[in-house]
């Protein structure tokens, strides 16, 4: 049987130990709040024991690629976790679903069973919440430093944008975040910059 708990071990040390100090928004901080929303949406979703495991596994791995490279991460996210969980006990089945959803969280999402919804809305879990101004700012800088966004406007049309076009997926994440994801877009379209 697998060893969940020493498997998202294993990456956290590795991501506090690793990770590029100007990954301001995707640091371990980001990886703890996503470990966070996904058992918190999964509880409320119903999931089994087996399956809440899982999901902390592929929260913790999901963007561990940024060891590595910062654009299309989640690939080499999973070529780590193809590494990693074997020596934890891990199938091949459970890799598999592993993979998934670490694959599902990239942007644009596009799950494809509950799992991959439930890691994709933990994922985006602050668009809806109070602390969304702090982590969207960590984002700016972080976008600012990789030379992804040179200016305010162009991070705020970005921002309006994205939030226009998401979606969530769980029950939880429709019923708790939506309605402060569309408080937070309204706000951001009334500003001028």
């Amino acid at each position: 049987m697998a060893d969940y708990d020493k498997a998202v071990q294993y990456i956290l040390d590795k991501l506090e130990n690793s990770l590029d100090p100007y990954l301001y928004y995707h640091g371990l901080h980001h990886t703890k709040d996503v470990l966070s929303s996904v058992e918190h949406i999964a509880l409320s979703e119903g999931v089994t024991e087996h399956e809440l495991n899982l999901l902390k596994v592929a929260a913790a791995y999901h963007d561990c690629g940024f060891l590595v490279m910062y654009k299309n991460h989640e690939e080499v996210s999973c070529g780590i976790a193809f590494e990693a969980l074997p020596r934890f006990g891990f199938t091949p089945d459970e890799m598999e679903t592993v993979f998934g959803m670490i694959k599902a969280t990239k942007v644009p999402q596009s799950p494809k069973n509950k799992l991959e919804k439930i890691i994709c809305d933990a994922d985006l879990d602050y668009l809806g919440r109070d602390d969304f101004e702090h982590i969207s700012d960590s984002l700016y800088q972080e976008f600012k430093h990789w030379n992804i966004v040179s200016d305010f406007k162009t991070w705020m049309t970005i921002q309006v944008n994205f939030l226009e076009n998401h979606v969530y997926w769980t029950d939880f994440s429709k019923k708790y975040r939506r309605e402060g994801k569309l408080k937070k877009l309204a706000e951001l379209k009334a500003v001028k910059y």
